[in-house]
């Protein structure tokens, strides 16, 4: 039995850690030589994954967090020192970021809701470590509850003859906030390759998962009238290509014949707000590693 004065322990402090994420040729030593430099260095590492395509010539990647108590260098030394000891002869790919450095997510959004405040209650209640420093919009819908966040809404009409000048506005809006990288919150609008490439950081998007069989402006009537069994969702990278971008996170949730359009739609929409927010924490926490058109996520 515990006295009411008892001390509880000390929870550790988070924002103290560091993540290094890792992807190169699959070759002996790589674990060692990433180990011995923290060690080196008095980093203490808390968590460590890694994934090899093929022990024999494949990809290798790694996720390495670590705490920063101990730690002998400022963040621009320890990127030189392992830059120059570790990743360079290894020939990897690599980044370094701080828990004390949140990204910075803007969010795009139409008219549907869900997504939307779903995200913005996940940051509110700490459970996404990000700052959103504005959000997008092609319509009004939106702006009181995005003010209700004290968050910046900026109202971009978007139409086919404006397409080209509305967008080079939103890429820069963002560019300007600092965005690291941008969320499709049910923004139900195409995104071109100009857009793409003149934000060139990583776009997230949710869908249902009915693409390519149930296309179009009703999925869920389409579904209903197919006699689904299962419906879902899936959260992917933006790519040029459509609806074709590395995979981050799916999952589905079994129906019955006694559901309705609307049944499935309110379904499925639960299943698309927990499917964006496992993506965007997964990516927030450089959990994410891509390969191709495909992902590694630890």
């Amino acid at each position: 039995m515990t006295t009411p004065d008892a001390a509880l322990p000390e929870l550790p402090d988070l924002s103290q850690t560091a993540t290094l994420t890792i992807s190169c040729a699959d070759q002996p030593g790589i674990v060692a030589a990433v180990s011995q430099f923290l060690h080196n260095h008095g980093a203490n590492i808390i968590h460590s994954d890694q994934h090899s395509t093929d022990p024999a010539g494949g990809q290798f990647f790694m996720r390495m967090e670590f705490f920063l108590g101990g730690l002998d260098l400022t963040r621009e030394a320890f990127e030189r020192a392992f830059e120059q000891v570790v990743a360079r002869p290894l020939g990897m790919d690599w980044r370094l970021n701080l828990a004390s450095q949140p990204k910075k997510m803007a969010v795009l959004v139409s008219r549907y809701d869900h997504c939307f405040l779903d995200l913005l209650w996940r940051r509110r209640r700490g459970e996404l470590n990000v700052e959103i420093p504005l959000i997008l919009s092609n319509h009004e819908d939106l702006r009181r509850d995005a003010e209700m966040f004290g968050i910046p809404f900026h109202v971009i009409p978007v139409t086919k003859a404006n397409k080209a000048e509305a967008e080079a506005e939103q890429v820069r809006l963002m560019h300007e906030a600092g965005a690291d990288f941008a969320v499709l919150a049910r923004y139900m609008q195409i995104l071109s390759s100009d857009f793409l490439r003149g934000f060139g950081r990583p776009v997230i998007n949710i869908h249902h998962s009915f693409l390519p069989a149930f296309i179009g402006a009703n999925p869920y009537r389409a579904a209903f009238n197919r006699g689904v069994k299962l419906i879902g969702a899936t959260s992917h990278y933006v790519t040029e290509e459509l609806d074709a971008g590395p995979i981050i996170a799916q999952d589905v949730i079994p129906v019955t014949h006694r559901e309705t359009p609307d049944t499935l739609m309110r379904m499925g929409r639960d299943v698309e707000r927990q499917v964006l927010a496992r993506a965007v924490k997964a990516h927030v926490e450089d959990r994410v590693l891509v390969y191709g058109n495909k992902t590694v996520v630890f």
